[in-house]
C-alpha cells in the first residue's frame, strides 16, 4: 500500500511538473517578446544590460535554490547523526555544511546584487515603455521568478519520493 502511494504521489508530481514545463515555454514566449520590444525602444548598450539582467535572474536564482536545497540535505544528514556515525562522517558533512553555508551567504550577495541591477533595468525601461508595457515586464519577472522556484520545489519533492519509493523497494525481501 504505501509503494502504491507513493508511486501514486509520484505520478501527480510529474504531471504537475508537466504542467509547471508549458508555463515556463509560455512565459519564455512571452520573454521573446518583450525582448524584441526592448531592442526595439532602447538604446544597444541599455538593451545588453536588460539581455545580462534577464540571463543572471535565471543563473542567480537557479544557485541560490540549488544552494539551498543541498543544505537542507546535509543538515537532515546532520540530524540524523547518532553515536554509532562515523568520526570521519561527521566532519565530512560539518565541512560540507560550512562550505554550503558560506557559498549561499555569497549567492545571497548575488541575489542582492541583481536586485539592485533590477532597479536599474527598471528604470531604463521606465523610459521608454507605457505604463502598462512596465507592468507587464515587472509581472514577467515576479513569474519567471516563481515559475523557477516552483520547478525547482518539484524537482526536490520528486527526488525525495523516488529515494523513498528506492528505499522501500530495498527493504522488501
Amino acid at each position: 500500500e504505501l509503494m502504491a502511494s507513493l508511486q501514486s504521489r509520484l505520478q501527480a508530481l510529474w504531471e504537475e511538473q508537466e504542467l509547471v514545463l508549458l508555463e515556463v515555454r509560455e512565459c519564455a514566449k512571452w520573454g521573446e517578446e518583450l525582448e524584441v520590444l526592448v531592442r526595439e525602444l532602447c538604446k544597444p548598450q541599455e538593451f545588453e544590460r536588460y539581455l545580462m539582467f534577464i540571463g543572471d535572474l535565471e543563473k542567480v536564482l537557479s544557485l541560490l535554490l540549488c544552494l539551498s536545497s543541498r543544505l537542507a540535505r546535509v543538515q537532515n544528514a546532520l540530524s540524523r547523526m547518532d553515536g554509532n556515525t562515523e568520526p570521519e562522517e561527521k566532519q565530512s558533512l560539518n565541512e560540507r555544511h560550512q562550505l554550503l553555508s558560506r557559498q549561499r551567504e555569497d549567492a545571497k550577495d548575488l541575489k542582492e546584487n541583481l536586485d539592485r541591477r533590477e532597479r536599474v533595468v527598471s528604470g531604463i525601461l521606465a523610459k521608454y515603455l507605457t505604463e502598462q508595457q512596465l507592468q507587464d515586464y515587472q509581472h514577467f519577472v515576479q513569474v519567471k521568478t516563481s515559475l523557477l522556484i516552483e520547478q525547482k520545489d518539484l524537482e526536490e519533492q520528486i527526488k525525495f519520493f523516488e529515494e523513498q519509493l528506492e528505499n522501500l523497494e530495498q527493504s522488501i525481501p
